[in-house]
């Protein structure tokens, strides 16, 4: 039998350790939360000490049940014990009080776990009074309109219900706390999602950027401005974020991409239709299910009968169809046909009609010259397709599935969706929209910003380099083009095909001159659309004037997506450059490079091809249609979001 004295001290020394093990345990949970990082080693060197020290008090107990000195001197070291965990306990929770506020639990957020890329309703509750920073696109049920981000002041015991569009792209949304009527808060970085902010402790350094509250004037929530004083720390609550998969697709089929307010695999399901070479004999116009042969100026039915089909499709999403026809001087015979026009699509303002924001993509394809209709794996490269998948109906099916998504918003500004024609003669449709329907039928019009979308979905998360064999590029051994680095072309290699971000206009290519523009791109990619890892900032500051975007993109270790203001002018993004000093974004992939460009095999199943991972060195196993869907939803999110921010805060041009 164990004596009493040992028996009580043995009890006292395991309440020690079940207190020990509680400490710990709140640690943990701590550390899990992100409260400090710096004490495990502390922790598990103390957890040795206690444990060495109650087994020698134990061992010492059997052979001086009396030994007060000794004992004495085993609390003493328990006591130091205590004290070395209770140090960096104290920095903890010193570091987690913001203006009185205790934790993260003075908050509970409904539901605890957001659905990605859908509005939906989000309640908080208070329990103490505080001021909460919600960081993200919402609808303003009051004047129906969405706006970026609010702060809202809450007493304890009250809660407020937000109509937030939850990020489509990431696993992690960021709620900010701080005490009741606060006025600034910190801002991650153009570069940075919310999550990695929280994982590096930003809300709890002060050299973060700011915003201001603004006291809301046409409804009831406040909005934000960007402030040099971002008001010090701040409590970051994390919401989970899950977007669903559509039931009837596997991973492979697209299915990681299925869902939301718009999502990649109804694009890829738009291409795939109109693309459709299947023979039909009832189709007198190309004889095909799909819509080929979309050849503008060469008086072709087939041309005429795509138009009505995209007249039809703007028409059922309840826009305002306009159309401008013009002449075309015909590349195969230079006769002159006035059948090549515009399709634009109008949803008009709430507030600023007269203000325009445009989103747009050309749906003529290369016409067939110099014996176009040879399929280049056989007899070498010509010129012509009757498909154009690649360049451009994927632009084309982005624009649809935008306007179908947006035509239900009310906005401040009107939203206009363009298919133009005659593009590949030379952007003659949007010269002729903005030159004749914007400055002279229009005068007192002012295109804000226009959002191009020409040539996506061959590059990543795909496209990793020129693919040999299987009918690419003459077959096995035959890759052309090699994929090399080009020093003046633009960037790609044996691995890495990136995805372009252009932004205009620039005149110089060392400097940014239209910063505002590439802020928000950078601010929309990093988290909502979550390829903060993959996303890079190209600028040609100390490289020449002629490989700069080689030069820094290898500089930057080969980004698979890149950002940069544009100096060249392949594509519509040009004419409201140049015509109407508008500043644009737009989006797209390979030009000079893919094999396809502009030939018969410019199909759907090539750019499937194309963006095939499985078994080989690069990207992850995925099949390509997964890739291929991935891609058009990135591009197809981000040009939404731009949409959306657009529509409140307009870019103006930084010459003008």
């Amino acid at each position: 039998m164990i004596q009493p004295s040992i028996s009580g001290h043995l009890m006292s020394s395991m309440i020690s350790i079940k207190w020990f093990e509680k400490s710990a345990c709140c640690c943990r949970s701590l550390i899990r939360n992100g409260c400090f990082f710096t004490i495990f080693s502390r922790l598990h060197w103390s957890c040795s000490l206690f444990k060495e020290s109650v087994q020698t008090r134990v061992d010492l107990e059997k052979v001086n049940l009396y030994g007060k000195p000794m004992g004495q001197r085993l609390g003493q070291a328990f006591f130091l014990v205590l004290l070395m965990l209770l140090t960096p306990l104290s920095g903890c929770f010193g570091e987690q009080d913001v203006g009185g506020l205790g934790s993260t639990e003075d908050v509970v957020i409904t539901p605890p776990v957001l659905t990605g890329g859908v509005f939906q309703g989000v309640t908080i509750a208070a329990e103490v009074d505080l001021a909460v920073f919600v960081p993200y696109l919402m609808l303003n049920s009051d004047n129906g309109f969405v706006q970026n981000s609010t702060v809202i002041d809450m007493k304890a015991g009250e809660s407020v219900m937000l109509t937030l569009l939850a990020p489509p792209r990431t696993d992690t949304a960021v709620v900010m706390l701080g005490e009741y009527g606060r006025e600034n808060w910190p801002l991650r970085t153009t570069e940075e999602s919310w999550r990695t902010w929280v994982q590096r402790d930003g809300n709890d350094r002060t050299d973060n950027p700011g915003i201001q509250r603004i006291p809301a004037t046409n409804g009831t929530l406040d909005t934000v401005l960007p402030s040099n004083n971002n008001g010090g720390p701040v409590l970051a609550v994390r919401i989970p974020i899950e977007r669903p998969m559509a039931a009837a697709y596997s991973e492979a089929d697209g299915g990681r991409h299925s869902t939301g307010l718009v999502d990649g695999l109804n694009v890829f399901n738009y291409i795939s239709h109109m693309s459709d070479e299947t023979p039909d004999i009832t189709d007198a116009a190309d004889g095909a299910v799909g819509y080929l042969d979309r050849w503008a100026g060469q008086g072709n039915a087939a041309y005429e009968d795509a138009a009505q089909y995209l007249i039809g499709n703007l028409e059922s999403f309840g826009l305002e169809v306009i159309t401008q026809r013009f002449t075309y001087d015909s590349l195969m015979t230079g006769a002159q046909n006035p059948e090549a026009y515009n399709i634009c699509g109008y949803r008009f303002g709430e507030v600023n009609p007269d203000k325009w924001m445009v989103f747009g993509a050309h749906f003529d394809i290369a016409p067939p010259v110099n014996g176009g209709m040879l399929d280049p794996h056989i007899f070498g490269r010509t010129y012509g397709t009757r498909v154009g998948a690649y360049d451009n109906t994927a632009g084309t099916a982005m624009v649809l599935t935008v306007a179908e998504a947006m035509a239900n918003f009310n906005t401040r500004n009107t939203m206009v969706f363009c298919l133009w024609s005659g593009e590949e003669g030379g952007k003659r449709g949007s010269d002729f929209w903005t030159d004749y329907w914007v400055k002279e039928d229009n005068p007192g019009v002012e295109v804000t910003n226009y959002v191009n979308l020409d040539m996506a979905g061959v590059n990543w998360p795909g496209g990793g380099g020129a693919p040999c064999g299987g009918n690419h590029g003459g077959g096995e051994g035959g890759c052309d083009p090699q994929p090399a680095v080009d020093p003046d072309g633009y960037p790609k290699d044996e691995e890495v095909w990136p995805m372009r971000v252009y932004i205009g206009p620039s005149l110089d290519h060392d400097i940014m001159n239209q910063p505002g523009m590439v802020g928000l791109a950078m601010w929309i990619g990093s988290d909502a659309i979550g390829v903060e890892e993959q996303m890079s900032m190209l600028i040609g500051t100390d490289h020449p004037a002629d490989t700069w975007k080689v030069d820094d993109w290898m500089a930057k270790d080969r980004p698979e997506i890149i950002v940069y203001e544009d100096t060249t002018a392949r594509s519509d993004h040009a004419t409201f450059q140049d015509n109407l000093g508008t500043v644009t974004m737009g989006f797209g992939g390979l030009v000079d490079g893919y094999w396809c460009y502009h030939q018969t095999c410019d199909t759907v199943d090539e750019m499937i091809d194309w963006m095939d991972t499985t078994g080989k060195d690069y990207g992850e196993e995925r099949s390509g249609t997964s890739n291929l869907v991935d891609a058009l939803d990135t591009i197809t999110w981000w040009a939404t979001y731009s949409f959306f921010h657009l529509d409140e805060n307009p870019v103006r041009n930084a010459y003008l």
